[in-house]
């Protein structure tokens, strides 16, 4: 749970993953090692949460894209918020943007591994995570230094939902029916946004956001 994992037993693991064939990968794989035991598995975000509170996992494997309902972002932020004992989160994913590593870790992820990571260190990773310790796959290390280093733009999940539309070609008034708000706010919006990336155009701002990974 949120303390340190007791070392004389197995890492209790929960998976959460949409797709049953990585699912059964990794049990399969999980299984060979004695020191982590699987406890159950959830293909949506709403069923490992349901899932954490009966079957109290030491750690949650997190996948961020999960299909229908809420994303693994959502999930992590939901596990780890919960008061007294919880899980630790180790996204487990084959996403590396910036903005998807930056969210997890602002959500709570105790770490953020690739799929591409082998067996031994995904084991690692684990009993890290249990002890509470953070573990990052090299190249999420070296993203997460290089924004340290030079900041990437804040932007709100209003502002990002915008320039996901804007990026898709949607005039003002398309924007302000897909999101449900006005036009003027769709304004002010952009002007935020243009602010903070420095433009001054719709194709620049887009420009902008591809070049520092800030769509999805």
């Amino acid at each position: 749970m949120n303390g340190a994992h007791d070392a004389s037993r197995p890492v209790r693991i929960l998976l959460c993953d949409d797709h049953a064939v990585v699912r059964a990968g990794l049990l399969a794989l999980l299984g060979s090692a004695p020191d982590i035991e699987v406890v159950g598995e959830a293909g949506t975000g709403e069923e490992a949460l349901a899932l954490t509170t009966k079957l109290d996992p030491d750690v949650v494997l997190m996948d961020l894209q999960l299909g229908d309902g809420i994303d693994g972002v959502e999930t992590t932020r939901r596990l780890t918020a919960v008061p007294g004992d919880r899980p630790h989160v180790l996204v487990l994913t084959t996403y590396d943007t910036d903005a998807d590593i930056t969210r997890a870790i602002e959500a709570g992820a105790t770490g953020y591994l690739l799929k591409a990571e082998r067996p031994e260190e995904l084991f690692a990773a684990i009993q890290a995570a249990a002890q509470g310790r953070t573990t990052l796959s090299a190249p999420v290390a070296s993203r997460v230094m290089a924004n340290m280093r030079s900041p990437r733009p804040t932007l709100t999940d209003r502002e990002r939902d915008i320039l996901a539309q804007l990026a898709q070609g949607l005039a003002n008034r398309e924007i302000a029916k897909a999101l449900f708000i006005s036009e003027a706010t769709v304004k002010t919006h952009l002007g935020r946004i243009y602010d903070k990336l420095g433009v001054d155009t719709r194709a620049g701002a887009v420009a902008v956001a591809k070049e520092q990974r800030l769509l999805p």
